[in-house]
C-alpha cells in the first residue's frame, strides 16, 4: 500500500473513533507563544516536550533551520498573522545543534535537482530572471549566529511591536536541553509595580 492510502485508511479510522477528542482546542495560543523552529523531524516531538508546550499552547512554524531569510517573505507573514490575528505576544527562535542547513552545499542541492529532472534550462532562466540559486539556497555555518540573525530581523520587523519580547535559542536535538542565545526581555522595561 502507498504512503498516502496508508495515511487515508488511518484517518478514517482515527475519526471514526473519535481520537480527536483530546486534541480540540481553539486556534489562539493558550500561552500566547509563537515558536519558529526547524523542520527537523527529531523536533517533532521533543521541542514541544522540552519547552513544556502542549497541544493549544502555542502557535508553531517550521521551515528549514528556522531562518528568517526574507523580512517579508512567508514565514514573516506567519509572524505577523501569529501576533495580531492570533494573539501571540512573544516569539521563540528556534535552532538545533546538528542542523542540516549548517553547511549544505548549494551547488550539490543543484546538482541533485538535475539528477531528479529538473533541467539545466529551468536553472538557467532562473538565474537570468535574477534568481540566485546559490544564494537562495545557502545554508549557515553557526546555528547560534543564525538564530541571533532571524530573532533581530523579526525584533526590528517595521511591522511588529516594538514592545515584542523575540527570544533565540538553540536546542540539542538528542537531549532536549536548551542554550539561550538572546532573551527578548532585555532591551523591554519591567513594568511598574503600583500599589
Amino acid at each position: 500500500m502507498r504512503l498516502l492510502h496508508e495515511i487515508l485508511d488511518h484517518n478514517r479510522t482515527f475519526v471514526e473513533n473519535q481520537e480527536y477528542k483530546p486534541y480540540q482546542t481553539t486556534k489562539f495560543p493558550d500561552k500566547k507563544l509563537v515558536i519558529l523552529s526547524c523542520m527537523d523531524t527529531r523536533l517533532t516531538e521533543l521541542l514541544p516536550k522540552a519547552m513544556n508546550v502542549r497541544n493549544g499552547d502555542t502557535k508553531i512554524i517550521k521551515n528549514a533551520g528556522a531562518v528568517v531569510s526574507h523580512p517579508f517573505g512567508s514565514i514573516m507573514r506567519s509572524l505577523i498573522v501569529a501576533v495580531y490575528e492570533l494573539g501571540a505576544e512573544e516569539v521563540c527562535v528556534v535552532g538545533h545543534h546538528g542542523c542540516g542547513m549548517a553547511g549544505i552545499q548549494p551547488e550539490e542541492t543543484l546538482r541533485k535537482m538535475v539528477e531528479r529532472g529538473i533541467s539545466e534550462t529551468t536553472l538557467d532562466t532562473l538565474e537570468r530572471a535574477g534568481v540566485n540559486l546559490t544564494e537562495w539556497l545557502q545554508g549557515f555555518h553557526s546555528v547560534e549566529e543564525s538564530v541571533k540573525a532571524s530573532a533581530e530581523m523579526i525584533r526590528k520587523h517595521p511591522l511588529l511591536p516594538a514592545n515584542l519580547p523575540v527570544h533565540g535559542l538553540v536546542i540539542d536535538p538528542s537531549t532536549g536541553k536548551l542554550d539561550l542565545v538572546t532573551e527578548g526581555y532585555g532591551s523591554q522595561e519591567e513594568p511598574k509595580v503600583t500599589t
